[in-house]
């Protein structure tokens, strides 16, 4: 069991004890190993046995990343990164797939009905450029919940995202250095866009409309400059620190990591009841 300010302190050490042995390609094996993420996993999963989840239903079960659940959407497969199985109430029933897609006329172990009564928590990050990635990264993020949802419309679906809010200098890092660069223009409107993504994409109420929002979203954006580090929580605080314009329009509200777990549970025992993941 790890809680989330411990996890978050033992990527920084990863990252930057990376950085002091093997510099650059240290820092660079360590992000794009699944190591970091792994951590996250774990909170959440912490987070979810906190809150009253049945242990053996977790996938992976805690302090293990294998085997991942592998899910049939709409037009492809796709692994999920912590999922919750319903209770013996329910069982899986194997079914072809029988519409157009990537897999049509293969098998789906689970079923369509058991499938939809999972409940599914995927985790990203972003640890080195803000701007790096983003348009394809938001791009899958948009796409995930679309594919899951157009076939399995009741399903709850979750999203954390972690984003360092301030960049390590890479000139520093090549000499085996931690240094952080200074906030800039730059940073300051992809840190912006961001949010206003992310904030499209959560809050999905009705099982009927909106596939391509998750249920809740996790947005966490944190200072690892700090020591200890710091959390962001509002808007107001970014402004504060010098990472968003004062007269930015975006919100953090409803999109913290703050009750993530809680109202993802409540989502859930609304569209199917109570006592299923217990």
């Amino acid at each position: 069991m790890i809680e989330l300010i411990d996890g978050l302190e033992y990527i920084k050490s990863l990252i930057e004890n990376s950085i002091t042995e093997r510099g650059e390609a240290g820092k660079r094996s360590v992000i794009n190993s699944s190591k970091t993420i792994n951590v996250l996993h774990e909170v959440v999963k912490s987070d979810l046995i906190f809150n009253g989840i049945k242990e053996d239903l977790i996938k992976p079960k805690l302090g293990t990343s294998k085997p991942e659940i592998r899910l049939a959407g709409f037009l492809k497969y796709k692994y999920q990164d912590v999922c919750v199985f319903p209770n013996d109430s329910f069982k899986p029933i194997p079914e072809i797939i029988d519409y157009n897609g990537l897999h049509s006329g293969k098998k789906d172990k689970y079923g369509e009905l058991f499938s939809e009564h999972i409940l599914s928590i995927n985790l990203r990050s972003q640890l080195s450029s803000l701007s790096k990635n983003k348009d394809t990264m938001f791009e899958r993020t948009y796409a995930e919940p679309l594919n899951l949802h157009r076939r399995l419309p009741k399903m709850v679906l979750g999203e954390v995202y972690l984003l360092s809010a301030r960049e390590l200098d890479s000139k520093a890092v090549k000499e085996n250095l931690v240094s952080y660069k200074p906030v800039s223009n730059s940073s300051k409107n992809a840190l912006q866009e961001y949010i206003f993504g992310f904030s499209a994409l959560n809050g999905r109420v009705n099982q009927g409309d909106d596939f391509f929002k998750y249920e809740r979203v996790a947005l966490l954006i944190v200072d690892f400059s700090c020591s200890p580090i710091k959390i962001y929580s509002s808007v107001d605080e970014l402004i504060a620190d010098g990472f968003l314009y004062e007269d930015t329009g975006c919100s953090l509200n409803n999109m913290t990591y703050t009750n993530f777990i809680e109202d993802l549970l409540k989502s859930y025992d609304r569209r199917f009841g109570t006592g299923i993941l217990s």
